[in-house]
């Protein structure tokens, strides 16, 4: 590991890469004992969490002081920089001022200031106590590509604890990741509690067992699985976030991926066509033919829980899923039918956009905008709403199209849980081979869109679903370090996918795997799988050849 009074060469292994570098040689900047911390109003949140991070790295104890005053570091705000643009300046003679277009900006300088100090300062205790931190003489220029730079964490296949989530903040927020998507709701558990219908957690939030592997499997984890958020633990969650400029979109999965909610209140499911009061919550995985009935009663509930959701997120948008919704219960429900015959509509499918434009009308009477997957295109797209395009490119470029705006998701691309090498050593091995150097190839805008509607796209995510991540430490595994090389491509202005320099890219991981290392992140090794990584006779769904460009 690098001395800590050695600084880094000028960039060497910013991730991501910023616009600009400006290392002019001279003597090395040092964040002493006697350094101080200087902070404008407005940038409160990076001057707590620099105290508690390099303060507790390097044993500093950054006392407050005067941006004017020398071995001073120095918060500041210029509107003339981008909301979420930064000036990192480090000079020997004074220090270091970091100075954002906005307190976002600010925060993301910092996450660079961290960086240059080497992997010491992802630690949090000094491993060399009294000595100081050190980073070159520099001017680094930064602002993001995208405004919308996410990852989801299916927490409702497997449910990931509150720490958890608090510490992917943390790594989301070290590689200038803006979004959390939480994926609160599914068939296999219900993760937020909601006070009006308190079953939604005291049954729908466990399940009796669980299929190991993908669902052809024939293992079972037989003990029961479960989980979830209080509203007091959402609200932290959401504070947290919050103070490193992290936004966290709840999904609430409607009409389908709803087995959870069927089991707690039977009420919800097509009652004439099965009987709900047999559901359980669902042990195994894939699309679940138990989908919401298109009646009052549902819309009521639905809107009763997104009531308690909106007074515990204040995200603009809301997620309400909307993919993977099987009509075979609609087709054979007369409650369906007469809603269909009610509403003068063509079939099931503009029954389902039905359902998901009445949500968008009820979030924006509330001042709030609906985003789903790109299933809700299907029988007309609600007005004001979003898309998230996960098929692949195709939704999101016939939304952009059609004026709406879209996050780019596409399964083929940025699935984090897809495998990660075509080896047999790979643990539970699902779909496609998504190397690191594919991801830091991926391309979030279609060259098919015109600039007005590139401007459309507001920004890429990376998803993580869990039916094979048990654990935090295989969530690890999928997720890292490829999740370094989509940071890099949601905030980076890098050329096309072709022209991008891969050997750079891998020159700056070799310095970030050593700050993974540091934060405890159990990611995948560049030579494969540790041995406790790999899960051998646990049957996964590999795929074949290159994914389709869709």
């Amino acid at each position: 590991m690098p001395d800590p009074d050695t600084p880094h060469p000028p960039g060497a292994g910013l991730i991501p890469a910023p616009l600009s570098i400006d290392a002019p040689s001279g003597s090395a900047v040092r964040l002493g004992p006697d350094t101080a911390l200087a902070a404008v109003p407005g940038t409160e949140d990076t001057a707590l969490w620099l105290r508690a991070t390099l303060g507790d790295a390097f044993g500093l104890p950054l006392p407050p002081g005067s941006a004017d005053a020398t071995d001073t570091l120095a918060l500041a705000l210029d509107p003339a920089l981008p909301a979420e643009g930064y000036r990192l300046e480090a000079d020997a003679r004074w220090g270091v001022r970091i100075t954002g277009g906005g307190p976002a900006g600010v925060f993301w300088g910092a996450q660079t200031l961290r960086q240059l100090l080497g992997p010491h300062a992802f630690r949090r205790a000094p491993l060399t106590p009294g000595r100081p931190a050190a980073l070159p003489q520099l001017t680094v220029e930064d602002a993001p590509r995208f405004g919308w730079r996410g990852l989801l964490l299916d927490v409702a296949r497997h449910f990931l604890p509150k720490d958890g989530v608090l510490r992917y903040l943390d790594l989301l927020a070290a590689h200038k990741l803006n979004v959390l998507h939480l994926h609160l709701t599914d068939d296999q558990g219900w993760r937020i509690e909601i006070r009006r219908y308190p079953k939604l957690t005291g049954t729908g939030a466990w399940r009796a067992r669980t299929k190991l592997g993908h669902r052809a499997s024939p293992l079972w984890d037989e003990r029961p699985h479960g989980g979830y958020y209080t509203q007091d633990d959402i609200r932290e969650i959401v504070a947290y976030a919050a103070r490193r400029h992290i936004t966290v979109v709840p999904e609430i999965d409607v009409p389908g991926h709803s087995q959870a909610a069927i089991a707690a209140y039977p009420e919800l499911g097509n009652t004439d066509v099965i009987d709900t009061t047999s559901l359980k919550v669902w042990d195994t995985w894939g699309v679940n033919p138990n989908v919401l009935a298109p009646t009052d009663t549902t819309l009521r509930f639905y809107e009763h829980v997104l009531e308690e959701v909106l007074a515990l997120f204040p995200s603009r948008f809301v997620h309400i899923g909307g993919d993977e919704c099987p009509k075979d219960q609609w087709r054979a429900s007369a409650t369906a039918r007469a809603r269909i015959a009610e509403l003068g509509l063509a079939g099931e499918d503009e029954l389902q956009s039905w359902f998901i434009r009445h949500f968008d009308r009820w979030l924006a009477d509330r001042g709030r905008r609906l985003i789903g997957w790109d299933e809700i295109l299907e029988g007309g797209l609600a007005e004001g709403a979003a898309v998230s395009s996960w098929r692949g490119y195709a939704g999101g470029v016939a939304a952009a199209k059609s004026g709406h705006d879209v996050v780019m998701c596409p399964e083929q691309q940025v699935y984090l849980d897809h495998r990660q090498d075509p080896s047999p050593d790979e643990p539970v091995p699902i779909g496609y081979v998504r190397t690191l150097e594919d991801v830091y190839r991926f391309e979030p805008v279609p060259p098919e869109l015109t600039a007005e509607q590139a401007a459309h796209v507001l920004g890429t995510q990376a998803n993580a679903w869990t039916e094979v991540m048990d654990s935090q430490q295989r969530l690890d595994y999928q997720v890292f370090p490829r999740l370094a090389a989509f940071a890099e491509v949601a905030w980076s202005h890098l050329p096309a996918p072709a022209d991008r320099d891969h050997q750079d890219f891998l020159r700056r991981m070799a310095v970030h795997y050593g700050r993974l290392d540091a934060l405890g992140v159990d990611y995948r090794p560049p030579g494969g799988p540790r041995p406790w990584q790999k899960r051998p006779g646990v049957l996964g769904r590999p795929i074949d050849g290159a994914p389709p460009n869709v």
